[in-house]
């Protein structure tokens, strides 16, 4: 598994957005059991803290200790710096085992055969994320030629996965399901520049290049935003949801 988000983790807690209820709502009508969830790479513990609403016990793992320093204290949640594909969990753990944006990071056969060991006989696994924002059509252009063309031969071979929604990620699962969310909110000008700070293929360019694309297209950003306190951002989220079938 790769770390690619251990630098400007603060930067991650701050402008990655969580995800909405109806997601929630949806993955929770598929669990029998809410004593105990797993969430795999939790980065800031974002999903970690939703499903501690809902659950007897969280935990949640990640290989960045940079990013589980930005996750909220909660007394139901036990954080550890652990990888996907190997953890010091006991066998039929977990009634709930999560992994959001991250799996795509993931070495594919010895994380699906992790997750086989530690989900319980009545468990279920779900791994989601989300592709490219949309906002309005003068300010998607802009974010869509930076995505593709001034960074697009930055990003890592693995960010294929989320452009075709996770479609060709191995998912060896019984009772498959797919559903598709969209999550709507309201940023301004700094929000939209701290997330795209965030993005891989930006600190990869910075890394190679000593500078800062997204300085390059702040003005156009600005330009297209004009004088517009804040604008709606649509992250689309796609979900798949399963149960491993057990040997």
């Amino acid at each position: 598994m790769k770390d690619n988000f251990s630098t400007g983790s603060d930067m991650y807690a701050k402008y990655r957005p969580t995800y909405p209820q109806e997601l929630f709502d949806v993955l929770l009508t598929k669990v029998s059991n809410q004593k105990l969830a797993l969430d795999v790479g939790t980065g800031n513990g974002q999903v970690a803290e939703q499903l501690a609403q809902y659950f007897e016990k969280v935990y949640a793992t990640d290989i960045s200790s940079e990013q589980i320093k930005q996750a909220q204290p909660n007394e139901k949640i036990e954080y550890s710096v652990q990888s996907a594909e190997k953890t010091n969990f006991e066998n039929d753990t977990f009634d709930l085992i999560v992994v959001a944006q991250a799996v795509h990071w993931f070495d594919f056969e010895p994380f699906y055969k992790e997750i086989q060991r530690i989900l319980n006989k009545d468990g279920v696994f779900a791994m989601w994320g989300y592709g490219l924002i949309r906002t309005f059509p003068a300010l998607d252009k802009i974010i869509e030629d930076f995505y593709y063309n001034q960074i697009g031969k930055y990003w890592d071979a693995e960010r294929k996965h989320i452009d075709d929604n996770y479609q060709n990620i191995p998912f060896p699962l019984e009772k498959t399901q797919v559903f598709n969310f969209k999550n709507k909110i309201l940023w301004n000008l700094e929000y939209l520049i701290g997330y795209l700070n965030t993005w891989s293929a930006v600190k990869h360019y910075e890394k190679q290049n000593g500078k800062n694309p997204v300085q390059t297209i702040e003005n156009e950003l600005k330009q297209a935003i004009a004088q517009k306190e804040s604008f709606e951002v649509t992250f689309p989220i796609f979900m798949k949801v399963g149960e491993i079938p057990k040997s």
